[in-house]
């Protein structure tokens, strides 16, 4: 098999170019658009369909699938009536940091909006998780995750009102609740269970985070345990699938 000179680790082999070498149109349109967006830089102003329909002697339709794919990649974000190049995408790692401290650690200002913040009593599945009783008061926050005031994810909290009873009155919605468990009440993570999968937001998540219900979307479930194994919480969140990616260090074991 051949390789470019330029084969950067991670692409796709000979560029994703089958070896019969038949490509169809609207990657090739791609492919010349992936190369335009590294000149222009973040933010910059991609000219219009008509004018790439123009310059590479294609139909709109033939355009429009190409930068229907670099939008999915988050190559490209919607601007007003405009698309820009966007930014790279923001690598949340799989440990128990909070993303709070994820997004700082790459030079962001995290944020987070308040949906809601409810009792309700705890239905059978979720107290065999929580390890209490059917019935017992849980707490529910539904908050919008923020990225320099970019709309990036939406997270479902639950937790016992037995171990934050104050949590409507003590707690700021727009801070990590890590860090307020930590520092406010002296409970410690001890370690979580993870699981991710790709789904598509529903139209009222999708309406909260503000992206098309066909963007792909990463669901991560967490359950967590306090330092003495004791459960603690069982999170779902939903992260833009154009917008994050997930890093972790594989250690050698046995």
């Amino acid at each position: 098999m051949d390789y470019p000179n330029d084969q950067t680790p991670g692409a796709p082999i000979r560029s994703g170019i089958p070896e019969h070498g038949r490509v169809p149109k609207y990657y090739t349109v791609k492919a010349h658009v992936s190369l335009l967006l590294d000149e222009l830089g973040e933010g910059g102003l991609l000219p219009t369909e008509r004018d790439l329909a123009l310059r590479h002697e294609v139909s709109r339709e033939t355009v429009r699938q190409a930068l229907r794919e670099l939008l999915l990649e988050g190559r490209l974000r919607r601007q007003g009536r405009g698309t820009v190049v966007a930014g790279p995408k923001l690598e949340q790692p799989l440990s128990l940091a909070s993303y709070t401290e994820g997004v700082r650690l790459q030079g962001r200002t995290p944020g987070r909006h308040l949906i809601g913040l409810e009792q309700f009593p705890c239905p059978e599945a979720l107290s065999v998780e929580l390890g209490v009783p059917r019935g017992e008061p849980v707490w529910h926050m539904e908050r919008v995750l923020l990225a320099d005031e970019e709309r990036v994810g939406l997270e479902s909290t639950y937790v016992t009102v037995a171990r934050v009873p104050r949590l409507d009155e003590e707690f700021d919605p727009d801070s990590s609740f890590y860090a307020y468990l930590r520092d406010r009440l002296g409970v410690f993570f001890g370690d979580a269970d993870e699981r991710i999968e790709t789904v598509l937001a529903t139209p009222r998540e999708a309406l909260l985070i503000g992206t098309p219900p066909a963007l792909p979307m990463l669901l991560l479930h967490r359950f967590s345990r306090d330092s003495a194994g004791l459960p603690l919480e069982r999170v779902r969140t939903l992260f833009r699938g154009d917008r994050f990616s997930f890093t972790t260090r594989l250690g050698r074991h046995g």
